[in-house]
């Protein structure tokens, strides 16, 4: 009885933290309880009467409970000291191969519980082990692949081959059939072991081709995604070994993934579909209009000129402003603008950076006032009679091509209206394209100003103009 109260608490204590990770200024508070939550749970397990029955110093040993002991203690340090390291730029990647990770832990409970008793003719029970082994096969190499892509250690670019989905689709029907042959009733053990066998293996492909053709720029709502299946998987695996804790929480991390997911795609102006089999990004993308002419480029001596007299500034923050760490000079910078009479806002596009709200973490981690955070749709009516926009290494997110040119991938997708500023400042590394690789109308608007080189340096000496005042 006590034990299922504690449940009870935990799933309670998991949904508020869930319901404050929704805002920047509670979001903080929401992990930490989300985390307690689990650590609770967890801990509940070891004091359920099964287990309370079978631990005594006789045999503590042979009833698993030193490999618990030890997984908790090495997994919580690893954890700690790969999150405590890791950069801001690392964070999309980090976040990727966790979710893989969760997907192969759910997994790998479900083959225990095969193990465990492999001529089990309980159905829901088949049905569950069956699913679990799909989804967390699928989400754990899903992840790696993601996580390669977005730490660049392979191609970012989508990569598609000739006869990719007529192959998917085998695997996907493939892994259905194993599900259901395994869940039939009084089949032979053999038979049995073998049916795990190939749905795990098609599983694992189906993973690694599912996310294969997608490209680079679609990384956040992949994240999403695969964060989704992660914890249908943990649902599943809670009714395999029927914990009522494993099942609430998988079920709110896949229900609260699949929701962010399809608001990013909304934001993308595409759906789930699209972005899966589409292969967007597999080849070289440039705008069918062209450029006219090179970009016009200033230094940050004649931007600041222009700062200087600006009633209006937005920084509209991308990858660049994460690869650069140049977070706190912005803050640095309007604070400077705001002593100088301007208003200041920042505008946050859905799927900038790469990763679900990596900009707002970014920003929330410099301590800039969250009234100043703005979507896109509280932004882009403004736009017109803003006197500066500072882009800073957004691509996609703000290329008009989403809106002036039917050949262009994107189109469609809404954006925030950059290029209605009176002027726009772009700030890149260099010439190249974004992560997506497609060629950004903005850099050629008679309105727009490049300013090449690191983020955080030009930020610096654009603060630095004011602070010589």
């Amino acid at each position: 009885m006590i034990i299922s109260l504690v449940y009870i608490a935990a799933c309670v204590l998991l949904i508020v933290g869930i319901k404050k990770l929704s805002k920047p200024a509670t979001a903080r508070q929401g992990n930490f309880l989300s985390a307690l939550a689990i650590l609770i749970a967890v801990i509940a397990v070891f004091f359920e009467n099964d287990v309370v029955q079978s631990w005594n110093t006789s045999n503590w040993i042979q009833n698993g409970y030193l490999w618990c002991f030890a997984g908790l203690i090495i997994g919580s340090v690893i954890g700690a000291v790969w999150a405590k390291k890791v950069q801001m730029t690392g964070m999309p990647e980090l976040v990727a191969i966790f979710n893989g990770f969760g997907g192969l832990a759910s997994a790998l409970v479900a083959f225990s519980q095969y193990l465990k008793d492999p001529l089990s003719d309980d159905i829901v029970a088949s049905v569950a082990i069956g699913l679990t082994i799909f989804i967390g096969a699928l989400a754990f190499t899903g992840s790696v692949l993601a996580w390669g892509k977005l730490s660049e250690r392979i191609t970012g670019r989508a990569v598609v081959f000739k006869g990719q989905k007529p192959i998917n689709l085998c695997l996907l029907i493939t892994a259905i059939a194993a599900m259901v042959v395994y869940a039939i009733p009084g089949i032979d053990a053999q038979l049995k072991l073998a049916v795990i066998i190939v749905l795990s293996a098609v599983s694992l492909i189906f993973g690694f081709t599912l996310v294969l053709p997608i490209g680079g720029g679609d990384m956040p709502v992949v994240i999403s995604l695969i964060n989704s299946f992660t914890g249908l998987a943990a649902a599943t695996a809670g009714f395999i070994i029927s914990n009522t804790m494993l099942v609430v929480s998988g079920c709110l991390v896949g229900a609260s993934g699949m929701v962010l997911t399809l608001i990013m795609c909304k934001a993308m102006n595409r759906s789930i579909g699209n972005l899966l089999f589409s292969g967007f990004g597999a080849v070289d993308a440039v705008s069918s209009k062209g450029p006219a002419s090179e970009p016009k480029s200033i230094t940050s001596e004649d931007a600041y000129l222009i700062l200087e007299a600006a009633q209006s500034v937005v920084f509209i923050p991308g990858y660049g402003m994460a690869v650069a760490q140049a977070q706190h000079v912005v803050k640095e910078l309007a604070e400077k603008l705001e002593a100088n009479g301007a208003e200041v806002s920042h505008a946050v596009h859905p799927v900038a950076g790469r990763m679900p709200g990596h900009m707002n973490v970014l920003l929330a981690e410099a301590d800039i006032p969250y009234e100043q955070l703005k979507t896109m749709d509280e932004v882009n009516p403004a736009m017109p009679i803003t006197d500066v926009a500072i882009v800073i290494g957004a691509n996609d997110v703000v290329n008009p091509a989403a809106q002036t040119d039917a050949a262009s991938p994107i189109y469609g997708m809404p954006i925030i209206k950059a290029h209605e500023a009176k002027t726009v400042f772009v700030l890149k590394r260099g010439k190249g394209r974004g992560f997506s690789g497609i060629d950004n109308e903005l850099f050629y608007y008679p309105n727009t100003l490049m300013i090449y080189g690191d983020a955080k340096a030009t930020i610096s000496a654009l603060a630095g103009e004011f602070a010589a005042e």
